[in-house]
């Protein structure tokens, strides 16, 4: 199957689009959609934050997309597969959001300066926030992968602990260098994702509620800012720290 599936492609492709294809194999960016492999990665995704791995076979993905499942297997060839290139998708565009931050944070700590290190810290936290609250299902997909702590495991490894280490690198810099107080940036950077990704959980259970939503992104946010500027206190507060 998978076989003629494959000439059948090179067929199209060497006939200039010519041949037609298969019913449930659409074209690739026909009226300006998006391509095939990037439909299957979004609707799988969709349902991988909903229903976990275990809840969703390669038939559901295929019906949300609108084609038959050999067209699913044709791009991605088992549902483990599909299930790491959703979390690699999510990887890819939080580095993008995230990795500038973290370089303009690095910066910060160069200078040995507290209040940029501060200001940093800050677009830091903002620019995870904004990122779940624009992509949620990423919460979701790692909750649901979280269900189960020692399954799937090396997805954490891949997509997760890269961004993580980063951090707590930079945060044992600044610790080295006297800018501030971290001896355990392992737990402070876990901390604060645990507390982003409950806030997108309180912002789905809010859905239907826009006043509690807007309090809950707007308190937030404060909480995130306070927590940060409490563990690492400018020049003259260090007792605000509490450490």
């Amino acid at each position: 199957m998978r076989k003629s599936e494959d000439r059948a492609d090179g067929g199209d492709e060497a006939a200039g689009g010519a041949r037609a294809r298969r019913p449930g194999r659409p074209p690739r960016g026909a009226d300006g959609a998006p391509p095939t492999r990037e439909r299957i990665l979004t609707e799988a995704t969709a349902l991988f934050a909903r229903g976990g791995p275990q809840g969703v076979s390669m038939r559901d993905v295929a019906a949300r997309v609108g084609i038959d499942v050999s067209s699913v297997h044709h791009h991605f060839a088992t549902k483990t597969a599909l299930y790491d290139a959703c979390f690699a998708r999510v990887y890819e565009r939080e580095q993008r959001a995230l990795a500038p931050l973290v370089d303009r944070l690095a910066a910060a700590v160069a200078t040995g300066d507290r209040g940029e290190v501060a200001a940093a810290m800050h677009h830091l936290a903002d620019g995870f926030v904004d990122f779940l609250q624009e992509h949620p299902h990423t919460t979701f997909l790692w909750l649901r992968r979280w269900l189960e702590p020692t399954r799937d495991s090396a997805l954490d490894a891949a997509y997760a602990l890269p961004i993580y280490e980063r951090v707590e690198r930079v945060l044992l810099g600044a610790a080295a260098g006297g800018t501030l107080l971290e001896p355990t940036p392992h737990v402070t950077v876990r901390s604060l994702v645990w507390a982003a990704h409950g806030h997108i959980t309180a912002l789905a259970a809010a859905e239907r509620d826009p006043v509690a939503a807007a309090r809950e992104r707007y308190e937030f946010r404060a909480y995130a800012h306070r927590f940060l500027d409490r563990m690492y206190p400018a020049p003259g507060a260090e007792g605000a720290g509490g450490r």
